[in-house]
């Protein structure tokens, strides 16, 4: 069949219509033969016999590879066990070195080696060493760089599937190979080879740790080299990044992180060719392009990678000097870049900045709206919106400062161009997003720029979804924002597009968000509003809009739809039934019908789900089933997956199992030690995905703070495993746990682990309350946990205080009677607190600690002094979950002492909120009610100093039967 095939691949080169269709017609009836295989075969093999007496022509061979290859890749079940192995045969005999066949045949060979591995690797891997062998002659051959070239391809796809000892060899030369084929090759296909390096750092990344200075070195001297393509620097510099990502421990210890910011820094500067624009400056440039890949972008993501793998202190020693220079120079690209670098570090070292630095950079951002260079500004507002989004909360407490800022530099904005505008907004929509539930100084300065902010719906959408919560102060500013809305939907021309669409959004928004009372009497109108629309323009977009309005009103005042629902639902079924956007994916569409034939049978049959029997399972067993499906594989991820957020991910979603199965979860023997192990593997940061598995500064307490939140996913888990099982089960893996926990608690670690260090203690205490074993197991830990969390009670920061705070009580809960020679300590320590601190969410806990204390060891709490104490502060005013363990000691404490607790009933009914969840509620509403009853005269003595809308709810809720 071979000569049939090779005569029909050369009719299919010839420049004729006619017999390329007839050729074509001969070998779709070969491709129905079984020995189209081994007759592929033979216009490869014969490059080792036959090539320099009578070479077979390119074209022939280059089809026959690419067929072979489809062929292959999609049918490789089909083919027997002999052409399999024929197939393998056919790319590893290696004629002697030193012969001109070696030279010719490996240089035909070559080019369709990388098809080969990458489609099939199964069938070479018996003969990856006899390969390695020959890519390693052929890459020390510097006289041959196609062979080289394609070498390196080969390596790439053979990568993934080879072991560590057997990439040793060629990895120990690749990277003066790569130095030379820049000199020698066309630099897309240097870039294309330097694709080696990824797929090494995604499978055998062990091997490249030895050489991780050179590979460094080497892609700092690529990217730095303004003579070579965008495409063959961007891809030295994210690998780069890839590097930092999974070896950023390596990179610091070897002093790496200084070089790359002297070279990176440059790259991020530099002011594009005289007469352009960096891409994101152009006017025309969309926010959303994922395609920029300039060598100035790249640049900006390798100090992005850093900020999220590397520990702040470190980076920012380094990185800020540098940062300062740029932001204090004379040059505007400089000025922009330094902008750059504070914008990307906002997200991966949000709480270094937000509790050390937020002041001083914030400052700075704000001087650079005011810059002579409209380059500078842009990247100001970037920095701007990048920090409204990632520095939450304590931004926001700089909104009297910042917007009237942003308003003011957008009043100006008028006759500036529409991409740097979109940037101002930007910055402001970010803004409103986080600015919480109680936003009067913000709405008034909307409304005095009330014009100027309707000309970007989607803020003014952000805003009114920002003060979802806050209805009764929208209503002042909703008349004026419906009649600027109108205008954009009564006017028809085309450039108003995408401003309709928006004010359609905007109106849906509003009709959900504004309250029936103030929306109703315009809901008919803006229903014509869209019909109007709708019949005046054939947009699919602007159609889409409409259907959210009327969806939107529906929910507000659906009497003003029925009027029009035969319009309606007339233009929906047209939408419904419109194949305007379908595309139809059809056979002659394919790009090679030839490889394309029906036989799909096989994956008719690769379906795991068995219906039969469904019925009759067990739930129970099923469940018990399927934990013992998913839990190992969460384990598994933990300890293997090298993405850092996805392990993130994965311990989120077990917790959420732990938190909803209890001991179900663990009923599997060696379950609870594995959940358990892995805590203590992600804690002592030896997983994958925290470049685990040396000890190089394991121990070091700096860490970036990605690495600190991963730490923090896995701590949550212990206080669920604590609380289901019985203490004395779990006790010996949290002896192993609790150091790891109580060492972050350490003043040199940073607020945000003593803050998880001292709550994380207070959850596992809390857990411990109500399982069998619990107050035995406190007990034993008070003497361990007590200097820890007295510490943290003194500590400056409030948060830090507010959760230590918390954890005491919950000893003094858990333990009970077994801490009471520890009472007079700790009430001094809150008695001291509660004298000077300033901050309501740590008072609110300190009432709560209190009560704890109260009700786990009365006899131990001198009521006399503490009781007043504690009502002076009452009620609580931030944290309200709080009112359950405060309401519940008041309820124990009136029916053993009446007299004391009607001393505090105006303090008891002045709660601002009753809707504490049922079973709070329902213990405050019987307290109330037999206060009421008993001791009427006290209660409408409380009841005159509240204030009527509180009264009367009072009243309605003790009146109730």
């Amino acid at each position: 069949m071979s000569g049939e095939l090779e005569q029909i691949l050369l009719q299919l080169t010839q420049p004729d219509n006619a017999i390329i269709q007839q050729a074509t017609a001969q070998l779709k009836l070969a491709f129905k033969d079984p020995a189209i295989i081994p007759a592929l075969c033979v216009e490869p093999r014969a490059l080792h016999d036959e090539l320099i007496v009578a070479p077979p022509s390119h074209q022939i061979r280059q089809s026959a590879a690419v067929m072979l290859r489809m062929r292959v890749k999609k049918h490789w079940k089909k083919i027997g066990p002999d052409h399999r192995e024929r197939l393998a045969a056919l790319c590893c005999p290696i004629p002697p070195p030193q012969s001109v066949i070696f030279k010719s045949s490996v240089f035909g060979l070559l080019n369709e080696f990388p098809l080969m591995v990458e489609s099939n690797p199964e069938p070479f891997k018996p003969h990856y060493r006899q390969l390695l062998q020959l890519f390693g002659t052929v890459l020390q051959d510097l006289d041959n760089p196609t062979a080289m070239y394609y070498s390196i391809l080969t390596l790439t796809a053979m990568t993934a599937y080879t072991g560590t000892e057997e990439m040793v060899r060629p990895q120990s030369y690749l990277f003066d190979v790569l130095l030379e084929l820049f000199l020698c090759v066309d630099q897309d296909q240097a870039s294309e080879a330097m694709e080696v390096f990824d797929e090494l750092m995604e499978s055998e990344v062990s091997i490249m740790v030895p050489h991780i200075t050179e590979i460094v070195h080497f892609c700092l001297e690529v990217s730095a080299d303004t003579t070579l393509t965008d495409s063959l620097r961007v891809k030295a510099l994210s690998c780069i990044a890839f590097l930092i990502r999974l070896k950023s421990k390596t990179v610091l210890k070897q002093k790496l992180l200084n070089p790359i910011l002297q070279t990176v820094f440059p790259v991020l500067s530099a002011a594009p060719p005289p007469g352009e624009e960096d891409p994101e400056d152009e006017e025309n440039s969309n926010e959303d392009d994922t395609d920029n890949e300039s060598p100035k972008h790249f640049a900006a993501q390798v100090i992005d990678t850093m900020a999220l793998h590397m520990p702040p202190e470190k980076l920012f020693h380094q990185l800020m000097p540098l940062t300062q220079a740029c932001l204090a120079s004379d040059n505007p690209y400089e000025r922009k870049a330094g902008l750059m670098c504070l914008a990307v570090l906002a997200e991966g070292c949000a709480d270094h900045i937000r509790t050390k630095m937020l002041s001083s950079m914030l400052q700075t951002v704000c001087q650079s709206l005011s810059d002579s260079n409209q380059v500078v500004r842009s990247a100001g507002l970037f920095a701007l919106g990048q920090f409204s989004e990632h520095l939450q909360p304590e931004v926001s407490k700089y909104c009297a400062e910042l917007m009237p800022l942003l308003l003011g530099y957008m009043s100006a904005l008028n006759q500036a161009k529409i991409g740097h505008v979109t940037k101002a907004f930007y910055a402001l929509e970010n803004f409103l997003e986080n600015l919480g539930e109680d936003p009067p100084i913000h709405l008034i300065l909307i409304h005095n720029h009330l014009s100027l902010v309707c000309t970007s719906l989607t803020v003014l959408t952000a805003l009114f979804l920002s003060a979802n919560a806050a209805k009764e102060k929208l209503v002042p500013y909703f008349l004026p924002v419906i009649e600027s809305l109108k205008g954009f939907l009564t006017d028809t021309r085309d450039e108003m597009r995408s401003l309709q669409t928006q004010a359609l959004d905007t109106l849906s928004v509003l009709a959900r968000t504004i309250g029936k009372e103030v929306f109703s009497p315009l809901a008919a109108e803006c229903v014509q509003l869209g019909l109007n629309l709708t019949n005046a323009i054939d947009d699919p977009d602007l159609r889409r809009c409409t259907y959210s309005l009327f969806s939107a009103v529906s929910t507000v005042s659906p009497d003003c739809l029925n009027p029009h629902l035969t319009a309606i639902t007339t233009i929906m079924l047209l939408s419904l039934k419109s194949t305007e956007g379908v595309t139809a994916h059809l056979e002659e569409d394919k790009t090679f019908v030839l490889l394309d034939d029906d036989d799909d049978d096989e994956a008719q049959g690769d379906t795991i789900l068995d219906e039969e029997g469904t019925d009759n399972v067990d739930p129970d067993i099923a469940g018990y089933k399927l934990l013992g499906v998913v839990l190992p594989s969460f384990l598994e991820a933990v300890h293997s997956e090298r993405e850092r957020h996805v392990v993130m991910g994965v311990l989120e979603a077990m917790n959420a199992v732990l938190k909803a199965c209890q001991g179900e979860a663990l009923q599997s023997p060696g379950r609870l030690q594995e959940i358990s192990q892995a805590i203590r593997d992600v804690l002592k940061k030896r997983t994958v995905c925290q470049d685990g598995g040396g000890d190089e500064a394991d121990d070091d307490e700096q860490q970036a703070e990605y690495d600190a939140m991963l730490q923090e996913f896995a701590g949550e888990g212990i206080p669920l495993l604590a609380s289901a099982v019985p203490a004395e089960t779990f006790q010996p893996y949290l002896n192993e746990l609790l150091p790891l926990i109580m060492n972050k608690a350490k003043l040199s670690y940073t607020v945000a682990d003593r803050s998880f260090s001292v709550g994380t203690l207070g959850e596992i205490l809390q857990s411990l309350v109500n399982v069998s074993g619990g107050r035995a197991c406190a007990g034993k830990l008070s003497n361990k946990l007590l200097p820890v969390l007295v510490a943290g009670v003194r500590d400056s920061d409030s948060e830090v205080r507010n959760n230590s705070v918390f954890a005491l009580g919950a000893l003094a809960q858990a333990a009970g009677p077994l801490v009471a020679q520890d009472y007079p300590m700790m009430l001094s320590l809150f008695s001291n607190l509660l004298s000077k601190e300033q901050d309501r969410r740590v008072i609110d806990n300190l009432c709560a600690a209190l009560c704890r204390m109260i009700m786990s060891n009365m006899e131990g709490v001198p009521l006399e002094q503490v009781f007043p104490a504690l009502l002076a502060r009452l009620p609580l005013k931030e944290d309200m979950e709080e009112n359950k363990t405060v309401y519940s000691c008041l309820a124990m404490l009136y029916s053993q002492n009446p007299a004391l607790v009607l001393s505090a009933s105006s303090h008891v009914l002045g709660t601002k909120d009753l809707d504490t969840g049922e079973k709070t509620q329902n213990t405050l509403v019987m307290l109330l009610r037999d206060v009421a009853q008993r001791h009427s005269k006290e209660f409408e003595v409380a009841m005159k100093s509240l204030p009527a809308e509180q009264k009367m709810k009072l009243t309605g809720a003790v009146s109730q039967s």
